[in-house]
């Protein structure tokens, strides 16, 4: 089926249909990872997104149990150059295209992804876009009414705590929209897991007597998610605190520094990281669209921990009076390396050392 991926400027590319044969709309994002797309595509952080995928063809592994970042995906469509019809991988349960239809997710492959990475990345801004039957100038009216929204938090955060249960520390960890890659990395290393929405306040998490408190990745501008700040300042100086992905931005704006969109945004599994203190680089896994303004970072409160190789954007921060640090990018990987998996233990060595007597 014909099928037409349009952007607000005007521009059309034309493909074949797979996946759900809807018309969908949502911010264009481009995913430069060669592998992983079953986690991209149930990776909450892209929520309201079109994901256009860099690697030459998708769907080659199929869609297997293990590689879950979420039950529901709440992306809008898939934008690749070619698909596998016919995965050759032992623990497919089905191709990609049976389950994008199964998830009302429509997608277009046959589409040039090298020309439309060149056209986002030079018009250095981001780009609504839609999957639709046709390129007529009433699609593209629908598209540019299209407003963005601002509660993609909410949209994916629980609604009420759960555990998870462990026996080992006792770990708060806060859902902007987590992935349950982070949930495995901290339930291999024996935590006790309690897992409490996005508004949740500072007083209920302290009530919970956590030996540490996890602020997750999530989707959107952490701006509109201000209403965690106050927590998060509330909990800082009393529990360690490690905070990853959008918990990074908001850590860092609770203490006094700004963030920004980024012109050239962050979507893949190679981003080099660097260790300011010992010079490690880590690859890391990241998906974001906005960072921390080193500019507005206050000395006596943050120091900057990580910066990254090609762009010099702030990777980490770490508070200099509290035992709390978070990171941009994803330490548990999944996809991608596991280089950064040190992160995650460096976070059970603080609960340890702040649980034990003076």
């Amino acid at each position: 089926m014909r099928r037409y991926l349009i952007l607000d400027d005007g521009t059309a590319f034309a493909g074949t249909g797979f996946g759900a044969p809807i018309v969908t709309t949502g911010e264009l994002v481009i995913q430069t990872g060669m592998t992983g797309y079953q986690a991209t595509i149930t990776d909450k952080v892209n929520t309201g997104k079109i994901l256009a995928f860099a690697a030459p063809l998708v769907g080659t592994v199929g869609i297997n149990r293990d590689d879950y970042e979420s039950i529901d995906p709440a992306i809008k469509g898939v934008v690749i150059a070619g698909l596998a019809d016919v995965p050759g991988h032992f623990a497919s349960k089905m191709t990609l295209d049976e389950f994008l239809t199964r998830m009302r997710i429509p997608g277009i492959f046959g589409i040039d992804t090298r020309a439309l990475m060149r056209h986002v990345s030079n018009a250095g801004h981001p780009f609504k876009a839609s999957i639709v039957d046709a390129d007529d100038e009433h699609a593209y009216d629908q598209l540019r009414a299209l407003v963005i929204p601002h509660n993609q938090v909410q949209q994916v955060s629980t609604e009420k705590p759960y555990p998870s249960p462990a026996t080992g520390r006792n770990v708060v960890v806060v859902d902007f929209g987590l992935k349950h890659s982070l949930l495995r990395a901290l339930a291999v290393r024996n935590c006790n897991l309690t897992i409490v929405p996005a508004p949740t306040k500072a007083e209920t998490i302290i009530g919970l007597s956590p030996d540490g408190v996890v602020l997750s990745d999530g989707p959107g501008d952490p701006g509109d998610v201000a209403y965690a700040e106050e927590m998060i300042r509330g909990i800082q100086d009393k529990l360690p605190l490690l905070a990853i992905g959008l918990g990074h931005e908001l850590f860092a704006r609770a203490n006094g520094a700004e963030t920004v969109r980024l012109q050239n945004e962050h979507h893949g599994l190679n981003f080099p990281v660097r260790e300011v203190a010992t010079g490690r680089v880590d690859i890391t896994t990241q998906n974001h669209s906005y960072g921390v303004s080193a500019d507005s970072i206050e000395p006596d409160k943050l120091l900057v921990t990580h910066v990254n190789v090609v762009d010099g954007s702030i990777e980490g921060l770490r508070h200099r009076l509290y035992p709390a640090f978070s990171v941009q990018f994803q330490p548990e990987g999944a996809p991608g390396s596991g280089d950064a998996d040190h992160i995650i233990t460096e976070f059970m060595e603080l609960m340890d050392a702040n649980a034990a007597p003076l």
